[in-house]
């Protein structure tokens, strides 16, 4: 029995066998006698035709055939494709892929339609396809998240219309943000997590950060936070740091991330021996060893190597060697922790710049680019020059992006220098309030112009109106006069200030001027101004000192000043290292009633002692001397206040000793020591405080017979104070003692800075 059956099954697996091989002879067998194509309305025949591999009076080839079928699929036309056989016709049935007719989003608030519609590829008209619609799908997800809201979902709609057309609807429910409910670190001993979250772009979610978007997820912005612990560290002596990892965590409900910075701090490192070798001919290393600013036993600074390579460039080049490269060449010591450096100066490749194209600046005139630049075409190629050159096009502020690159010339020994430039808007109009201990409640509105008619002159107005001062500016300058370096300018003033609490008296002024300066070197600047104002004494209350009587009236002064600044801070507005020095003479007399001579000189120097504690020695001191006159009240010297705290404004120096008013000094000196520190609190808050000390005096004139109380005695002030850059505009808070004082000064213990503009 079991063998009966064994030899029926052989029989029936024998019998289909050759059933199968015979339909596939009968598939594969004849000739292609005609195409025949079925359910083509949009697409023409004979362009379906032409996507098939087989053709009339070819064999039937299954191959072929199954072939032509992907094809037709590849194309992304049809819904759906078959083809098969008729006798000996090949019939191809189709389903058109439906046209959009258009694409409308739903449910979408924080993102507009314009904002979405450029990131979509599909648009009205395209043939409409699954593929390209989950691939949108995908491209709007990643937006939203790219905005921090990975709760997001998108679900795509079709609407059925005549004529094979479609509507598509993105359905989209947008959720709520995914904040960042905590940032870690893991691995940081010298720095603690407080610290390194202030470094980071990317913020904790906490109430008070409602106008910033810092703590809403962003895995674009978490590449960036490596790359700002990067600079901390190696910027700090930490040559050895790496960030092992940075992961972000998404918490079930989807609401939230954790973030953790995996980080290896290594050793900190300090320089060890600095030197210079130069390989070019005539050269001596002795001669830029000045330049070099980096001394052994400094920490470890990588942007302090990149700015010495530059100073190092310039100084090279001013010896007449334009072909020039230099490297660091760097020994780490890891016993000792040192890092040695030596500057090797070598002969660069010998390269011209061919031509350098500028490109997206629609408004802006090429020539107020061009001029900023360091390199001109014909010009040796230089690339500390070329990045000097960016910084100096940055720093017009007239462009949101600037891209500057190089690009191979027509000649291996020829470059061309790319500029790529983004418009943004250089008009301001200001609107600002605010209150100071000086100037009582103020109102200010301004107007501004940076970039007038894309040539790179500025046109400024500024009318501030406050309780003791008012004041009228109107201001316009040219920064390349006649085509040179050359910084000029014309000024127009009104001036109006009460000065009846200090000095019993009012007092106006209107006059113009006129201004040139230029840079001497890169840190060395000079100006040149000429003054002409008419002042007037006025409301000069009847109890006044009777040495104010006597200036009752008018005078008109014609002054020539020149000022020579010297600055090497490494920021003007935030410094934290540095020096700065600048020496003012003004000569009156040259026409006018007031004549005088007055020297002045104000310096200071930083000093960071330790992250974000920054030590700083500032001082100012002048001299005015009357030609063949005494001097005139306005002209002289009035300290206290802003300038020597824990004393009113005007609250030293000479004083009238019935009327108790202030006369202004002939010379004075102001010296202050102040040490910045943050206060714990998120840096992103912008509160830091500070420990002050002033010093100053004011004195010699002329009391004309009148009793006036002169002995240009020390005054000392001291104490503590905040600063906070608030979102309403920067406010400055003081607490000040007097420590030593004569009895006839005017004191004051509390003073306050406040002011916005929007």
């Amino acid at each position: 029995m079991r063998e009966l059956l064994r030899l029926f099954a052989f029989v029936l697996c024998l019998t289909q066998a050759l059933l199968f091989s015979g339909a596939a002879d009968a598939q594969s067998g004849g000739t292609i006698r005609d195409i025949i194509i079925d359910g083509a309305q949009r697409i023409e025949p004979e362009t379906v035709r032409s996507y098939l591999l087989v053709q009339k009076g070819d064999a039937f080839d299954p191959a072929r055939i199954d072939r032509s079928l992907k094809s037709l699929f590849a194309t992304g036309l049809f819904a759906d494709v078959t083809l098969h056989r008729q006798g000996d016709d090949l019939v191809v049935t189709l389903v058109e892929n439906p046209i959009i007719n258009r694409i409308a989003f739903e449910g979408n608030k924080k993102l507009d339609d314009e904002t979405l519609g450029s990131e979509v590829s599909l648009r009205p008209r395209i043939i409409y396809t699954r593929t390209k619609v989950q691939n949108d799908v995908k491209r709007i997800l990643t937006l939203y998240r790219r905005n921090g809201r990975f709760a997001a979902t998108v679900e795509p709609k079709i609407i059925q219309l005549p004529q094979n057309r479609v509507d598509l609807v993105f359905e989209i429910s947008e959720g709520n943000t995914t904040e960042i409910r905590n940032i870690r670190f893991v691995g940081n001993r010298e720095f603690d997590d407080s610290r390194l979250r202030e470094i980071v772009r990317t913020r904790e979610t906490r109430w008070y950060r409602i106008l910033s978007s810092d703590d809403t997820y962003d895995p674009d912005r978490l590449t960036l936070d490596r790359e700002l612990l990067r600079r901390f560290y190696l910027n700090n002596g930490y040559a050895d740091f790496q960030v092992v990892s940075a992961l972000a965590e998404l918490t079930p409900d989807r609401k939230d991330f954790f973030i953790t910075f995996t980080v290896e701090e290594g050793a900190r490192y300090q320089f060890g021996e600095i030197g210079v070798e130069a390989r070019l001919r005539n050269l001596k290393a002795d001669d830029l060893l000045g330049a070099v600013e980096i001394e052994q036993g400094d920490w470890y600074n990588a942007d302090s190597l990149e700015k010495t390579i530059e100073t190092l460039t310039e100084e090279v080049g001013a010896f007449g060697y334009a072909f020039v490269d230099i490297r660091p060449r760097i020994n780490r010591n890891r016993s000792n922790h040192s890092i040695s450096v030596v500057f090797e100066v070598n002969e660069g490749p010998r390269v011209f710049v061919e031509r350098i194209d500028i490109v997206g600046n629609v408004r802006t005139a090429s020539k107020v680019i061009r001029r900023e630049f360091r390199l001109v075409e014909g010009d040796a190629f230089n690339s500390a020059k070329m990045r000097r050159s960016k910084q100096r096009i940055q720093d017009l502020d007239f462009f949101e992006k600037v891209v500057v690159e190089q690009v191979p010339g027509s000649a291996p020994d020829k470059t061309l220098v790319k500029v790529e430039v983004e418009e943004k808007s250089t008009g301001s109009i200001s609107l600002g309030f605010g209150f100071s201990t000086t100037s009582g409640p103020l109102l200010e509105f301004g107007f501004r112009e940076k970039n007038l008619l894309g040539q790179g002159q500025s046109l400024g107005l500024n009318v501030t109106a406050a309780a003791r001062r008012s004041q009228v500016d109107v201001s316009f300058t040219e920064p390349y006069f006649l085509d040179r370096e050359i910084s000029a300018g014309v000024d127009a003033f009104h001036t109006s200030t009460k000065q009846q609490k200090e000095s019993s008296f009012d007092s106006k002024a209107t006059g113009a001027g006129l201004r040139a300066g230029y840079p001497v070197t890169e840190n060395l600047h000079q100006l040149w101004r000429y003054t002409g104002k008419r002042s007037t004494l006025a409301n000069i209350s009847g109890n006044a000192s009777p040495i104010i009587q006597l200036e009752r009236g008018s005078r008109t002064l014609s002054e020539l000043s020149h000022s020579l600044s010297y600055d090497r801070r490494d920021s003007r507005l935030k410094p934290t290292k540095g020096h700065y020095m600048r020496l003012t003479n003004d000569l009156a007399g040259l026409g006018g009633t007031t004549k005088y001579i007055r020297n002045s000189l104000n310096a200071g120097k930083y000093f960071p002692l330790a992250d974000q504690w920054v030590l700083s020695f500032s001082g100012s001191a002048g001299h005015v001397y009357g030609l063949g006159d005494d001097v005139h009240l306005l002209d002289r010297f009035f300290v206290g206040g802003d300038n020597l705290r824990g004393f009113a404004t005007s609250g030293i120096g000479p004083r009238d000793a019935n009327t108790k008013d202030s006369l202004g000094g002939e010379w004075m000196y102001t010296g202050t020591t102040e040490l910045t520190m943050p206060l714990g609190l998120p840096q992103e808050m912008g509160i830091t405080g500070k420990v002050f000390t002033d010093i100053g005096s004011s004195g010699k004139m002329n009391d004309m017979g009148y009793r006036v109380n002169d002995d240009g005695s020390l005054r000392l002030g001291a104490g503590v104070g905040i600063v906070w850059a608030s979102p309403f505009g920067p406010m400055g808070f003081d607490l000040g003692l007097p420590l030593i004082k004569e009895g006839y000064d005017n004191t004051e213990n509390f003073r306050v800075n406040f002011g916005t503009s929007f």
